[in-house]
């Protein structure tokens, strides 16, 4: 039983993907949510919520039961992520800001980018569909989570984030026309997704704004 418990973990694309998605956004969430010190009930609320949001509207879009109301394993996973951070709280001032938060936020927005593309590219949907599935099951969940602490979504106003999963989408949609094995076509949309995102946090890329072209080009 152990052996095959091993060779789904490791074996399976979606299956890796999926855990690391949804322990890194639990803890990014939740890390949020202490900050505006919620609660606890309020922290699980927000980290699970950006942790399953995405998969939600993802199998929704392709018509299928949300995996995470099929699988209890889901939501232990979640809290996993949770009790991390608050574990991070107890001795970090500002948790959403260090270094192992962000790090955790880059890694879920590859790994649910790579979920996306997968199940997307699994039910057969065009080249466009899977780029946007990818992308709405790796920006969904931060989205839902920012609603809940009344803030807008930051993806729709500042930093380079969602168009990290859009360039991992295409990647794998890339990869896998070429021929290539799911875990090839996986590994090209985690690895592009994630470098990107950490070198744009590293180097403070933004995506220009309509007012700033205005201001540039209108005098």
């Amino acid at each position: 039983m152990t052996g095959g418990v091993l060779e789904v973990l490791f074996g399976d694309p979606f299956a890796v993907m999926n855990t690391v998605g949804l322990v890194a956004f639990a803890l990014v969430g939740a890390s949020k949510a202490v900050r505006e010190e919620f609660d606890l009930f309020g922290v699980a609320v927000v980290g699970l919520a950006m942790a399953f949001a995405g998969g939600v509207t993802r199998d929704l879009l392709v018509a299928r039961v949300p995996l995470a109301l099929r699988s209890p394993v889901e939501i232990l996973l979640g809290l996993v992520g949770v009790a991390l951070a608050v574990g991070l709280s107890a001795w970090l001032a500002s948790p959403d800001e260090h270094p192992v938060t962000l790090v955790a936020d880059a890694v879920g927005l590859a790994a649910f980018a790579t979920t996306g593309a997968i199940v997307a590219t699994d039910v057969g949907v065009s080249a466009f569909g899977v780029v946007a599935v990818a992308t709405i099951n790796a920006v969904g969940g931060g989205a839902l989570a920012d609603i809940l602490l009344d803030r807008a979504p930051f993806i729709l106003f500042e930093d380079f984030y969602a168009s990290c999963a859009v360039f991992g989408g295409i990647a794998y949609w890339l990869v896998g026309t070429l021929g290539a094995p799911s875990g090839l076509a996986a590994a090209a949309c985690a690895a592009v997704t994630v470098g990107l995102r950490l070198v744009a946090v590293a180097r403070g890329w933004r995506l220009p704004t309509a007012k700033g072209f205005g201001d540039r080009f209108g005098g």
